[in-house]
C-alpha cells in the first residue's frame, strides 16, 4: 500500500502575518490571496497542467491551525487511500486524530509525530 504521495500543502504561523505575506507577494512573486496563501498549479517539465496542486499558507501565530501541536508550522502530505492510512497508522500504535473530514476538497485526517508536530493527510477529490 502507498502512504505518502506528496506534499499538498505547506502552512505556517506568523507574529505578523499580513506583513509576511506582503513581503513573500513583493519579494517573491507568491500570489497571495486574501485567505492568507496560494495554491501552486503543478505542470509537467514542458509547463503543461497535470491536474495537482500545493497549497502555501502564513497564518496568524494565535491560530489554532495547528493544535495540539504547539509548532508553528503543518505539512500537507497528498495519499492515495486516507481510509487505508489511517487504519495502518493506528495498528501501528500512533498518536492518530480521532475526527476525519470530509468535503469537497476531499478528505483530511491528522496524525501527531513523535516531536508533537502535527502532521495532516489528504486524499485529493478523485481527479485530482
Amino acid at each position: 500500500m502507498k502512504r505518502v504521495t506528496g506534499i499538498g500543502g505547506i502552512f505556517f504561523k506568523a507574529k505578523d502575518a499580513p506583513a509576511l505575506q506582503a513581503w513573500y507577494k513583493r519579494h517573491l512573486g507568491i500570489d497571495v490571496q486574501e485567505w492568507g496563501g496560494t495554491a501552486f498549479s503543478w505542470s509537467d517539465s514542458e509547463g503543461k497542467p497535470t491536474g495537482g496542486m500545493t497549497v502555501w499558507s502564513v497564518s496568524p501565530e494565535e491560530s489554532e491551525q495547528f493544535a495540539p501541536s504547539k509548532a508553528s508550522f503543518m505539512v500537507n502530505y497528498r495519499v492515495v487511500d486516507l481510509h487505508a492510512v489511517v487504519a495502518v497508522l493506528q495498528e501501528e500504535g500512533c498518536n492518530v486524530l480521532d475526527k476525519i473530514d470530509e468535503s469537497e476538497y476531499g478528505k483530511f485526517a491528522w496524525v501527531i509525530d513523535p516531536e508533537g508536530n502535527k502532521v495532516e493527510l489528504w486524499q485529493p477529490p478523485d481527479g485530482q
